[in-house]
């Protein structure tokens, strides 16, 4: 029993709103009853083409995957525009079927035009979608005239059943979402709080100690941004800090997670009393009030300091407590009707400058490379080749990223192969036990899709080698002309993206940097213009999104973070960002609320903005050359200094990038 809840713990943590949940089983669900609904056509109405099916498969897809609107009627608009665009390129790829050239020029048009249309926003990315698949599909399969009604009305179906399973079988619910996520945001703290207990009972922290603490500290942090996003925002994408319930939530999510970074960065260097530990997990009154009448008189300022920090995180934690209690009658309900009337469309920007034009232009090209060289190697599967190639530049930034994102889908497709022979070779045709190995598959492949495209592109690897197992077609040769083609694609995507517009990492990642310091500056001249302790929270929030997007930007210069001991250049430098945006937090919470004069704080935030100008000339030179990360119990939260002490730590911590 214990290890089951162990289990349930560790996938709530993972997937704590259950949106990786929901994601595979839509698209599960989504191809199961279209194909379902084809096949009751099939034997009762009429015969399908294989067009039908492929074309139900694939949709089916993109309906759970692109389709993104939050509403209902939103969804059906963007479903029922990207049938129309399906159902134009299908007639398009039937009509240049005998005329090859035409036909293959006209797949490059499509290619662009799907691309381009991200300009509009994710209902212009999910019709172009719809598009670029479904003249895929029909290029590949080759239907006649006589197979066009058939195709449309597969297509119908999967639109359907697509919508009647995301608005009705498995719908949003962004209250619901919120309450789950700040359910989870609780239990990662208590994971945290009882392996603080732990130290604090030996007394002895390891370097595996403070890298669990880190993971924890971040898992925190990841679920707490999770939790914002599902809270109303206004037009420009900031919550909505002026109505009181959403503030109280916001607030709530803050003074949490902050309480949990300043908790782990005091006992990183000085493990915490047991006794004031299990005070807080088990919420004793007592013993803490009996901490707190001690504290004055600890002549220890480290000790005094966590003292104060788990007070702090006992009383963010309670007020967590009466928020979840008060929006799980509800579900947050009425938080979650105005997140959706909130919902804005802006005109798109679609000049040269917009980089979704200049990403196009790349696609276009790559996908045309990849068609020149598949074809070479294969006259009926260069597709795969095309759709590599046009896969592996969404959701890059750099020629870096897309790099990273190639060699994953290489990793994933051979490695995906591999597994998919040997599980095809042993189910020898059985169809009950092929047919669950392949939805397993697609769940678990679009499971994984938020988290790792090469574990996606595995699992969907291993369940196309089924299919063609159970249709009688998988052979070796075929099996090794998918992974030439998926190479080829790979390559001619990479050798694109360095030389075609070519976005260098560095030149992404000094863009990540100034957004960075933008922020920043624009948490400090909103501090000087005295804005509300909210409107701070929320620029603080927007400075942590940006640290997020530039530890993304410098992702292609540490791909083996994750597997060495020492951290190198680029962990040294993310830490010191990281440590800057937790101190600007703790400004922002505390402004106000300490006696500091206005020519003290004044005169603090000029010297950080001739700091950031200084360091803004460097650009994202210490990401290559490193930083000065010793740490100091000297650099730790202190309550008697107030938020003045975030200002200074800021530029204590901005002082380390320096040459």
């Amino acid at each position: 029993m214990a290890s089951r809840f162990t289990y349930l713990d560790w996938f709530l943590s993972v997937d704590p709103a259950l949106s990786r949940t929901r994601m595979g089983a839509r698209v599960t669900l989504g191809i199961a009853l279209s194909i379902a609904a084809l096949a009751a056509i099939h034997q009762f109405v009429m015969p399908l083409p294989p067009i039908a099916y492929g074309l139900a498969m694939i949709l089916s897809i993109q309906g759970g995957v692109s389709v993104r609107d939050q509403t209902p009627h939103g969804q059906l608009v963007t479903r029922l525009l990207g049938g129309g665009a399906s159902l134009c390129s299908i007639l398009l790829a039937s009509l240049l079927e005998e005329n090859r050239l035409l036909s293959d020029l006209a797949f490059l048009c499509i290619v662009f035009a799907a691309s381009f249309a991200r300009v509009f926003g994710p209902r212009g990315f999910a019709v172009g979608m719809f598009a670029f698949t479904s003249y895929f599909m029909a290029a590949y399969l080759k239907p006649d005239y006589q197979q066009l009604l058939p195709a449309a009305l597969a297509l119908f179906v999967a639109i359907a059943i697509g919508h009647l399973v995301r608005a009705v079988l498995l719908p949003d619910d962004r209250g619901r979402d919120l309450l789950h996520a700040l359910i989870a945001l609780q239990a990662r703290v208590y994971d945290l709080l009882i392996h603080l207990a732990v130290l604090a009972r030996t007394q002895v922290t390891t370097d595996e100690d403070r890298t669990e603490l880190g993971e924890l500290q971040e898992r925190i942090k990841d679920i707490a941004l999770m939790a914002e996003g599902f809270l109303p925002r206004d037009a420009h994408g900031a919550i909505e800090v002026t109505d009181q319930a959403v503030a109280d939530v916001a607030m709530a999510i803050f003074d949490l997670h902050l309480a949990a970074e300043s908790v782990v960065v005091l006992s990183l260097y000085n493990p915490p009393p047991f006794g004031l530990v299990h005070g807080v997990i088990e919420g004793d009154e007592p013993a803490l009030s009996e901490w707190h009448g001690r504290a004055e008189s600890v002549p220890d300022k480290h000790r005094l300091e966590c003292i104060h920090a788990f007070e702090a995180m006992h009383g963010a934690r309670k007020r967590m407590d009466e928020i979840i209690r008060s929006g799980s009658g509800d579900n947050f309900h009425a938080l979650a009707e105005q997140a959706s009337r909130n919902t804005t469309a802006s005109l798109p920007d679609i000049s040269f400058s917009n980089p979704f034009l200049r990403a196009a232009i790349q696609i276009t090209i790559a996908s045309g490379v990849a068609m020149m060289f598949g074809l070479w190697l294969s006259r009926d599967r260069w597709f795969w080749a095309v759709l590599t190639a046009f896969l592996v530049f969404n959701n890059t930034k750099s020629r870096g990223d897309t790099a990273i994102r190639a060699l994953q889908r290489s990793i994933g497709t051979v490695l995906g192969i591999a597994v998919g022979l040997g599980l095809a070779s042993l189910l020898q045709g059985n169809i009950p036990f092929s047919v669950a190995i392949a939805g397993l598959g697609i769940f678990l492949g679009f499971y994984a899709l938020q988290a790792s495209y090469a574990v996606m592109t595995f699992f969907v690897s291993i369940v196309l080698c089924v299919i063609y197992g159970l249709i009688g077609t998988l052979t070796l040769d075929l099996l090794r002309l998918r992974i030439e083609e998926t190479l080829i694609g790979a390559v001619a995507g990479i050798a694109v993206a360095f030389v075609v517009f070519p976005s260098k990492t560095r030149e992404t990642l000094h863009a990540a940097l100034d957004a960075w310091y933008g922020k920043l500056e624009e948490l400090l001249n909103a501090a000087l213009s005295d804005a509300s302790t909210l409107e701070l929270i929320e620029i603080s929030r927007q400075l942590d999104q940006a640290y997020s997007d530039l530890a993304q930007a410098a992702r292609p210069l540490g791909t083996s973070w994750s597997i060495v001991t020492k951290p190198g250049h680029v962990r040294q430098t993310l830490a010191i960002y990281l440590a800057s945006t937790y101190w600007a937090r703790v400004y922002a919470r505390g402004h106000g609320t300490s006696g500091v004069s206005a020519e003290e704080e004044a005169s603090a935030i000029r010297n950080l903005h001739r700091q950031i100008a200084s360091l803004r000339t460097h650009g994202p030179e210490p990401f290559y050359r490193g930083a000065v990360t010793k740490q100091s119990l000297d650099y730790l939260p202190n309550r008697a200094l107030g938020y003045r002490h975030g200002l200074s730590m800021i530029g204590a911590m901005l002082n380390r990038l320096k040459p």
